[in-house]
């Protein structure tokens, strides 16, 4: 007999599906993220005092955002190493975060690894994730 499990917020993600996720390029992870903060309806990010952010290396700002918590804790290393993850309510960072980042010039660092990440315009996150919300209505 086969057995089907459904996550649910706050389910952790396996070993296998950690392990695997992190060594897609970057491109494939910021789908993984679409989907996965689709699905659960939060965006994790890393947070002490302030929250956590990053030089793109073209003197850009940028705020690092995660899939789920395991993922973010993975990257609270080095000048990150006193963050702790922190979860956002999806349409709460829709609406206010994303909107908030736009207006001060932010990027979104999408799902960053040890060796590269997803810089993603504003407009972009936007659009895509209300695409993959229209295919939960």
């Amino acid at each position: 007999m086969t057995r089907y499990y459904t996550l649910k917020k706050g389910d952790p993600v396996n070993q296998q599906e950690f392990d695997s996720v992190l060594k897609q390029p970057s491109a494939i992870r910021y789908e993984y993220f679409i989907k996965k903060v689709a699905d659960y309806e939060e965006v994790w990010g890393l947070f002490d005092a302030g929250w956590a952010t990053a030089d793109d290396g073209q003197g850009n700002l940028c705020i690092p955002f995660f899939p789920r918590e395991e993922f973010a804790k993975h990257c609270a290393v080095a000048e990150w190493s006193r963050y702790k993850p922190k979860s956002i309510d999806l349409y709460s960072f829709i609406e206010t975060w994303l909107a908030g980042m736009k207006k001060d010039n932010l990027k979104a660092s999408i799902f960053p690894t040890n060796t590269n990440t997803a810089i993603v315009e504003i407009d972009i996150l936007v659009t895509d994730l209300h695409t993959e919300l229209e295919k939960y209505e």
